[in-house]
């Protein structure tokens, strides 16, 4: 029996030729819901009859089915000859039943048997995550007319209603889970992302419009990825918090968000002296969603860049062994979704050793630094504008063309203001070097 670890891929064509495997699944400590998801070529549900669970346990074709696998009460039975040519990859899925969040998991398991008895297994606890409230936990996906199995074991905030937004992007309520006594017997009918904004926050639907014209250009209209916010909370900030400056930057990066990741949220970091995760921001809460911030992390003194990208990147990638200021983390397998952050700031940091060490070793890891410096600054690829005789933010010029890189993984700009943009503008500024580093990223083998 081979015991995978994250990101670990095996053929199975020694072990089920015929396509005919199980996956038993197993969690203590917290109640768990299972899933598995057909997709097609675009990482898309090939039909909402292909999300097998609880109140939906066999797909159409009879390729797949909810069961107990021995002593496991919770598990998938897999036919994979049936699947039509459309499904491309199989993903199986974890969801929080009721509350909690994936940290407080004891222990957990996938394993897989055929007619010979277990072969693989894949391991998985609540120190691998924080606070999601769903997993990627595996994939069986085609290759070289073949069928492979991949360990993801990848958080995923939003539970399953936000795996069935992101795998199918035809849901907008709540996927049922097995405490819902009067759950319906599958996901509710399709509502569009501009519908979604329009109905909870009607004033960014114009921003969300603008970010997705600008993707188009860049020829990432269908990409997905997560987008991350970090705020720099510094005293010498205190004007453009006051003014709302601020709120109405977040505002539209949370449009981008949308347009990256249905789900309707970004995350969000604030850093000074200390590093504060925030509450998601989403189109629940995003007016006034700034100043309560502030209000409940209140500025500070001295900014530190090093310290707050180590927590974003310990965030995303809680796995990186032997703590993330003493080594990088160097990405086993491919991730299902790249990190987007979009990092403001108005002044250097006290910590640039380490900063340059966490670029250095982020660069190794599907996630993408986009530095905005609010103050003159000369650098502005994009803009092209006239030089300035100085600049504000010469160590930000210097991270933007950081050498021992594995790849290009950051970009900067400068701003007078938060505001200097218009809408179209700042997006296109935004998408200035990711599409590139998206690209490198596939090509090194950190995003699929």
């Amino acid at each position: 029996m081979k015991q995978l670890s994250r990101g670990e891929r095996l053929p199975l064509a020694s072990h089920a030729p015929a396509g005919a495997l199980q996956a038993g699944l197993s969690a203590s400590g917290l109640a768990l819901d299972f899933a598995c998801f057909a997709l097609d070529a675009r990482g898309k549900l090939v039909d909402e009859r292909y999300m097998t669970f609880f109140n939906q346990p066999l797909s159409p074709c009879g390729g797949v089915r909810s069961a107990a696998v021995g002593a496991d009460k919770d598990g998938f039975v897999f036919e994979l000859g049936r699947l039509p040519p459309s499904v491309e990859r199989v993903v199986i899925a974890a969801s929080v039943d009721g509350g909690g969040t994936m940290s407080q998991l004891q222990s957990g398991y996938l394993r897989l048997v055929s007619r010979e008895g277990e072969f693989a297994r894949f391991d998985f606890a609540g120190r691998d995550f924080a606070a999601e409230q769903a997993l990627m936990l595996g994939e069986l996906y085609r290759k070289d007319g073949g069928w492979r199995f991949m360990a993801v074991g990848q958080g995923f905030n939003g539970g399953l209603a936000a795996l069935v937004r992101h795998f199918g992007a035809d849901v907008a309520a709540d996927a049922p889970s097995r405490a819902a006594a009067a759950a319906p017997a599958r996901p509710a009918p399709a509502v569009s992302l501009e519908k979604r904004v329009e109905q909870a926050a009607p004033q960014l639907v114009s921003l969300v419009k603008s970010a997705g014209v600008s993707l188009a250009k860049v020829g990432l209209g269908q990409h997905r990825a997560r987008v991350c916010l970090v705020l720099d909370i510094s005293g010498s900030m205190s004007t453009l918090y006051r003014k709302g400056l601020v709120q109405r930057f977040a505002e539209r990066i949370l449009a981008l968000g949308c347009r990256f990741d249905d789900d309707g949220e970004i995350d969000v970091f604030l850093f000074g002296r200390n590093v504060h995760r925030g509450a998601p921001m989403g189109l629940g809460n995003w007016s006034g969603y700034v100043a309560q911030m502030i209000e409940r992390h209140p500025l500070e003194g001295d900014t530190r860049y090093g310290a707050a990208m180590e927590a974003v990147r310990r965030h995303y990638f809680p796995d990186a062994g032997g703590g993330a200021r003493s080594q990088p983390l160097v990405q086993s397998g491919k991730a299902a979704l790249p990190v987007y952050v979009m990092f403001v700031t108005d002044g250097g940091t006290s910590d640039k050793p380490l900063t340059e060490r966490q670029l250095r070793w982020a660069s190794r890891e599907p996630i993408f630094w986009q530095f905005m410096g609010i103050g003159k600054g000369r650098k502005s690829k994009a803009r092209a504008l006239a030089s300035f005789a100085d600049s504000d933010f010469p160590f930000l010029e210097k991270l933007d063309e950081l050498d021992g890189r594995l790849i290009d993984n950051a970009d900067f700009f400068a701003v007078a203001s938060p505001d200097e943009h218009s809408d179209d503008q700042l997006y296109d500024l935004l998408m200035t070097e990711y599409p590139g580093w998206v690209k490198q990223a596939q090509q090194h083998g950190l995003l699929g």
